[in-house]
């Protein structure tokens, strides 16, 4: 079996060890077999503490876990990498990291979010229109396992809405709901598509509750909590009959279910999420983060 070489670029988010834990361990449980990890550019926005502190170690635990070699420069993957993972946790650095690997001709995965503004975004998914490039972006919480089984019920209609819940802490950088707010925001989308309308948002010291109308007057909401319940779930309504699930019910990880996804992309070429759908959704962040800025009280970050 031929294996496809993986670059990681940026290494600050705990998802570079889980992700390559599942591709380069044999006898990890949810092993991905055909796909390895083999060289990394560490990034890291010296801005930003939930980035900077944690490139040394997750860069040390790379190197001497998984034997992935380190380069001086993203320009020093290309050489040795067959596929791209933009792993870097701060979105606003990910429009100048993609358009450094843009014309290589290897697919792209970017982790969450795909930029943190709508206008980089549309920026991004222009350069990967003019390289052709197979690009992909999610959150792993859109393969999340019961909310697939939830979203495959059979014989009790079309789906009419959907009500998510997960924690939701804010911060200053990535702003506001790009930070965990974008994984409801997946499971939103997944289930109602990307045809959103409008968009409004209730802030509170311990919740934000936000509200989005579908095309078709499609309902959809996403309460996010800042105490108590850690665990991510919801509701899926169709016609005849609404279904619960919650992240706890799963038996396959997120992130091997995302895994799985991004791996069957990089064989055949097909993103099971448009680049498209992935700008909609920086959309519907933002907007409801310029929401909830303007809100009073408790609504600022």
């Amino acid at each position: 079996m031929n294996i496809l070489r993986i670059g990681f670029v940026g290494l600050d988010t705990s998802h570079v060890t889980a992700f390559a834990n599942l591709l380069n361990s044999p006898n990890e449980k949810f092993h991905i077999p055909g796909v390895r990890v083999v060289a990394a550019f560490k990034g890291g926005s010296e801005d930003l503490d939930i980035s900077r502190d944690r490139v040394a170690p997750l860069t040390q635990e790379l190197v001497e876990r998984h034997g992935v070699e380190i380069v001086e420069s993203i320009e020093g993957l290309r050489s040795l990498c067959d596929a791209i993972f933009i792993e870097s946790v701060d979105g606003r650095v990910h429009l100048e990291q993609f358009a450094s690997v843009a014309d290589w001709g290897v697919p792209v995965f970017i982790d969450k979010p795909l930029a943190t503004s709508l206008a980089e975004a549309k920026e991004i998914g222009l350069l990967a229109e003019r390289n052709n490039v197979r690009l992909f972006s999610s959150s792993a919480l859109r393969f999340l396992e019961p909310l697939r089984k939830a979203l495959d019920t059979p014989d009790i209609g079309e789906i009419v809405g959907g009500d998510f819940y997960g924690p939701m802490v804010r911060l200053p950088e990535p702003p506001g709901f790009f930070w965990y707010g974008i994984h409801s925001v997946e499971m939103l989308f997944a289930t109602l598509g990307p045809g959103f309308e409008e968009v409004s948002v209730q802030a509170e010291e311990k919740h934000d509750l936000i509200i989005g109308r579908w095309t078709g007057g499609r309902l959809g909401t996403i309460r996010g909590n800042r105490v108590g319940n850690n665990t991510f779930g919801g509701t899926v309504h169709f016609e005849k009959a609404s279904v619960s699930f919650d992240s706890t019910q799963s038996e396959t990880p997120f992130y091997a279910s995302l895994l799985r996804a991004v791996v069957r992309f990089l064989q055949d070429g097909e993103a099971p999420v448009a680049i498209s759908e992935s700008i909609r959704i920086v959309e519907f962040i933002e907007t409801a983060n310029r929401l909830l800025k303007s809100n009073e009280g408790f609504g600022g970050y």
